[in-house]
């Protein structure tokens, strides 16, 4: 029905549907909260009140974006009437935010994260393997009805708003109408309202930044803090740094470049190495370490247990009996306490482990760039100028993360994955075979690689402690209860860890044992029912663990020393004894200085830019567009973080956090980041 508009009625229709926007937003922010309240902990209901309020002001940002075609319609007549088109935009954008707010209620619950780059990630993979692992891992079916659902009572809601608004015609309307007004007072009215949306957009009165990441952190709640935020804006904008130019991705230098590489360098080198090319890389040395009566190693197998989080791993206090086998092994041989991942997903994990690079702001999917193609200096490059054999074994597709492409690159040479099994004990439907399948085809293949008389280095690589969690029907593990929505994620972790126990039965009576290092560590963790700083140090926490002959007598049962992924490749090659050329972003960690605490330099999946630091029992964490703020951390059984107020550490901590970033990523971005093309006839 057309109808002669009014600036008042049109006024009050962007009224009642800004009105409509915020209950949308605030109806989101209170299903998140409800569906993930096993998260809730102790925090006291005033820090969710104060999410609240932290969240309106996000939401008004967001209701003032998707306003401002109403209030440009204020400068024409026919626009003030076309209340049909403005009620199909405002349905469209609720739809949206509506669809994202249903997405995110298991977003949360997996990654502890709102909506972020990670969207985008996945949904530039495998559309096939992506699209089975949201039907079979998540319920889909449940969130679309309940979107659709939603989707119908704001339609409805529009609708109402637009008849109660329109002028009066025979006083069956609201508000009463006036006659059409000149230009004048129209362009007042915009002017008006343009003024109250930019106070909005901004979210704040101050001078300088508008409202920022940074403005939701202001309880000590992570999950109040994350409540705060709204979905849509951080997926917008995760969307913006994604697809825009890469030099506003990439960290951005903060320090002279000659004080941050004297910095990291005095971070990484020890008395074992010796700075060569300095010149050209930052800190390509060579390393030569003091082993002196050390166990007799000749290869070596890394295995990357997936989702294999330090919070639920017995051997590191953790109750429940989750991990018996790497428990057992554990006794076995030495146990780092306070190591961590350097991202939050499995192709970080990979590249910081085998590769020893870190994972930077801008490069978090590096074996998917241009930049994953260069020569890093990681135990495939190393060992594979020693005449090494290899093999990678993995239960899925090597196109997955371009693993295949990266890892040939970087030297490997045999790859075995899901399609290269025989009649497997079980098939996942989305990601591939089984670990007990994965183990039992490693130990045939480390048997193989052992009967050739040649030296070898290995990957094995879990995978069914991943969403879905699809699992043999006759589990050989009991199923996890009465943990709510973990019970899956623990019982995918049990039974990984099961399969792990049998393959070390079965290595230990194969010849090659008594003469290899076995090195178990996690790619990731995963969140628990709280987080541990607004890193959430729980999804980064995993054991390393190493296993040789004679190791134990030689460096001890347990480590409290602090590292990370890019640890492993110097740690490795100090096995191996003689002159080592490499340029790792890590370290030795069993030839450490007396009182060296060690450190981590961490990073979050999803474009997030927030970086962090971890030395001995501190961590230091900056976000991009916030002050950096150091806590106290304790892992384990009795884990906590508590604030430090006036750490007088905290610029020291800062200094090498930025160093360590900034010229990581200038050598990546300079090609100098891996070892010397001459390096197969220096090693």
């Amino acid at each position: 029905m057309s109808f002669q508009p009014t600036i008042r009625s049109h006024l009050a229709f962007t009224l009642g549907s800004g009105l409509a926007l915020l209950l949308m937003f605030s109806a989101l922010r209170l299903a998140l909260l409800a569906y993930n309240r096993e998260l809730t902990g102790a925090t006291p209901a005033g820090d969710f009140a104060e999410a609240f309020f932290n969240g309106l002001r996000f939401d008004l940002r967001a209701a003032a974006y998707a306003l401002i075609p109403l209030l440009l319609a204020l400068f024409g007549l026919r626009a003030m009437a076309a209340r049909g088109l403005m009620r199909g935009w405002l349905m469209a954008f609720a739809g949206f935010s509506l669809f994202l707010g249903m997405i995110e209620l298991d977003f949360y619950r997996e990654f502890h994260q709102r909506l972020n780059s990670l969207v985008f990630q996945y949904m530039m993979e495998d559309p096939k393997t992506v699209m089975s692992m949201l039907w079979h891992g998540f319920p889909v079916l449940r969130l679309l009805l309940a979107w659709a659902a939603a989707v119908w009572i704001f339609h409805r809601l529009f609708r109402w708003i637009d008849r109660a608004t329109r002028p009066a015609v025979g006083g069956n309307a609201v508000f009463a109408g006036l006659s059409p007004m000149p230009w004048r007072p129209r362009v007042l009215a915009f002017l008006i309202c343009a003024l109250l949306a930019t106070l909005a957009i901004r979210g704040t009165l101050r001078q300088g930044p508008p409202l920022r990441w940074g403005d939701a952190f202001t309880t000590e709640s992570m999950f109040a803090n994350q409540l705060g935020l709204n979905g849509t804006l951080t997926l917008m904008r995760a969307a913006r740094e994604r697809f825009s130019a890469r030099k506003s991705k990439v960290w951005e230098a903060s320090l002279p470049p000659e004080e941050a590489l004297s910095t990291v360098r005095a971070m990484l080198l020890t008395a074992h190495d010796r700075l060569v090319d300095a010149g050209e890389a930052a800190v390509r040395r060579d390393f030569t370490p003091s082993r002196a009566g050390g166990p007799p190693v000749r290869n070596v197998v890394v295995i990357l247990l997936e989702s294999f989080a330090g919070h639920h791993v017995g051997a590191l206090g953790a109750p429940g009996d989750i991990t018996p086998h790497f428990d057992r092994l554990a006794g076995e041989g030495v146990l780092f306490t306070r190591f961590f991942s350097n991202g939050t997903h499995t192709h970080q994990g990979m590249f910081a482990t085998m590769a020893c690079f870190p994972n930077l702001p801008g490069f978090e999917y590096l074996m998917q760039m241009p930049e994953g193609g260069y020569g890093f200096s990681g135990l495939p490059r190393l060992l594979s100028a020693r005449g090494f054999a290899d093999v990678y074994v993995y239960n899925g597709d090597f196109a997955w993360d371009n693993q295949a492409g990266f890892f040939r690159n970087q030297g490997m040479t045999r790859f075995v994955g899901r399609h290269d099994y025989e009649n497997p004990v079980f098939s996942d439907p989305t990601w591939g075979v089984s670990d007990q399948d994965m183990f039992a085809r490693g130990n045939e293949e480390l048997d193989r690689l052992a009967a050739t008389g040649k030296p070898f280095y290995a990957l094995l690589q879990s995978l069914s402690n991943h969403t879905p969690y699809a699992l043999p029907r006759n589990l050989p593990v009991e199923r996890v209860t009465g943990q709510g929505s973990l019970d899956e994620h623990l019982t995918a972790m049990r039974y990984s860890d099961w399969a792990l126990g049998k393959f070390f039965e079965k290595a230990k009576r194969s010849p090659y044992y008594e003469e290899t290092l076995f090195v178990v560590v996690g790619d990731h963790g995963f969140g628990g029912r709280e987080q541990l700083t607004e890193m959430d140090l729980y999804r980064f926490n995993v054991p390393l663990l190493l296993l040789a002959p004679g190791i134990q007598e030689r460096f001890g049962r347990v480590r409290s020393s602090v590292g990370s992924q890019v640890d492993v490749v110097p740690t490795v090659m100090g096995f191996f004894g003689g002159r080592t050329r490499h340029q790792c972003w890590g370290r030795d960690l069993l030839g450490l200085p007396d009182g060296d605490a060690g450190f981590a330099v961490i990073k979050p999946s999803g474009g997030d830019q927030t970086v962090a630091i971890v030395r001995g029992d501190r961590i230091l964490v900056k976000p991009r567009d916030g002050e950096a703020r150091v806590y106290d951390y304790r892992l384990g059984r009795d884990s906590r973080a508590s604030p430090v107020k006036d750490a007088p550490e905290r610029a020291e901590l800062q200094k090498q956090l930025e160093a360590f970033i900034q010229s990581a990523t200038k050598s990546l971005l300079e090609n100098s980041a891996g070892a010397a093309r001459d390096d197969a006839e220096k090693n």
